[in-house]
């Protein structure tokens, strides 16, 4: 089959792999609408550390072709969302506490389809655990919210989980790219009263004010520190979904002591932290510090998708560039990697 993905470190392109299997507890799906994703741009720079040969893609809707003798729910035909994260649900790890991320098999091991095996840029991709994973596509979602829910409405909805925001609180965002727009959109539906986005994009400045945020800042126009802590002081929680290591000292220069910075933020293998104590009061400050991934699961997905039906969001707003065809996920993925001004995201529609 083919696939699109990484040769090697830079170097993208197209890849012959053999159709893979599904187990018994796993499904077989062919994609019909995919979105690139800046994690795969970033992990075809090495971002993610060194990998050859591997088929990139982590958003999709699929149609399932195959399933194991042990899945219940699901039968070939069916129109499917697939999280981005696919844990295995019997990991003692996972039993123990609500984690989705690190267990016994590795740190971010449930991030499948970047990490231990092909993504979902390809003719055929395998998703385990499939009755546990897998959620139905109903008509009354449309596939672009659905198709957001996988990765970037999760993502960034936990970043607001984990910012601990109450009802009026003042929250700010840094980067209002696809996971930040989701940040501020799960920001104002905990009750947010005031929500900063950090961003230059208009027209990613413009869909911020519309899921919630409140006020922009550049940081073109001077210092972010220096312009939010004159517009309202420090601030109950920072949400960090984008720019560098430098976004978790501004964040802790922006945060009130008792306050929550929670980072969603996917850092490259060569980044390294440096807080200045002062930053963190000394160490005093019982400033709290949340990090984590996108949880995944069908149950997580399902509760997004009934948020989408009782209109509260519609993250398919952001999908603004569209291709058809399976070839375009070349086109698609290039213009994700060189992220022109009016990009907000791509999407790729596929029939077969």
């Amino acid at each position: 089959m083919r696939g699109y993905g990484m040769i090697d470190v830079n170097k993208p392109g197209w890849l012959e792999k053999d159709k893979p299997q599904a187990g018994p507890l796993d499904a077989l799906l062919r994609p019909i609408a995919v979105a690139p994703c800046s994690s795969d741009t970033h992990a075809s720079h090495g971002g993610s550390g060194p990998k050859q040969n591997l088929i990139l893609g982590h958003e999709a809707l699929g149609e399932v072709v195959e399933v194991g003798e042990l899945v219940r729910n699901f039968k070939p035909g069916d129109r499917v969302v697939v999280p981005c994260c696919t844990p295995d649900w019997e990991s003692p790890q996972l039993q123990r506490r609500d984690s989705n991320n690190a267990h016994d098999q590795g740190l971010m091991a449930s991030f499948k389809f970047l990490g231990s095996k092909d993504g979902i840029f390809a003719e055929f991709f395998t998703v385990n655990n499939a009755d546990a994973n897998l959620v139905p596509l109903t008509d009354d979602v449309s596939v672009e919210d659905a198709l957001m829910t996988v990765d970037m409405m999760s993502t960034g909805f936990y970043g607001a989980e984990n910012a601990d925001i109450k009802f009026g609180d003042t929250v700010v965002v840094f980067g209002i790219g696809p996971v930040g727009l989701m940040a501020t959109a799960g920001a104002a539906l905990f009750g947010a009263g005031r929500v900063i986005g950090i961003g230059t994009r208009p027209n990613c400045a413009e869909l911020a004010r519309e899921y919630g945020a409140t006020d922009i800042v550049s940081y073109k126009e001077g210092d972010v520190v220096e312009q939010i802590l004159d517009l309202v002081g420090q601030v109950d929680s920072c949400i960090i979904a984008g720019g560098g290591t430098d976004s978790m000292n501004k964040a802790l220069s922006l945060t009130r002591p008792g306050g929550t910075v929670s980072s969603i933020n996917f850092y490259d293998v060569a980044d390294t932290f440096e807080v200045p104590t002062m930053q963190w009061g000394l160490g005093m400050s019982d400033v709290s510090i949340h990090c984590g991934f996108c949880p995944g699961g069908a149950y997580r997905i399902g509760r997004l998708l009934n948020v989408i039906r009782a209109g509260r969001v519609h993250p398919g707003k952001m999908l603004n560039y569209t291709y058809d065809g399976f070839d375009k996920i070349e086109e698609a993925f290039k213009v994700m990697d060189e992220k022109p001004r009016d990009l907000i995201k791509p999407i790729v529609h596929i029939e077969w």
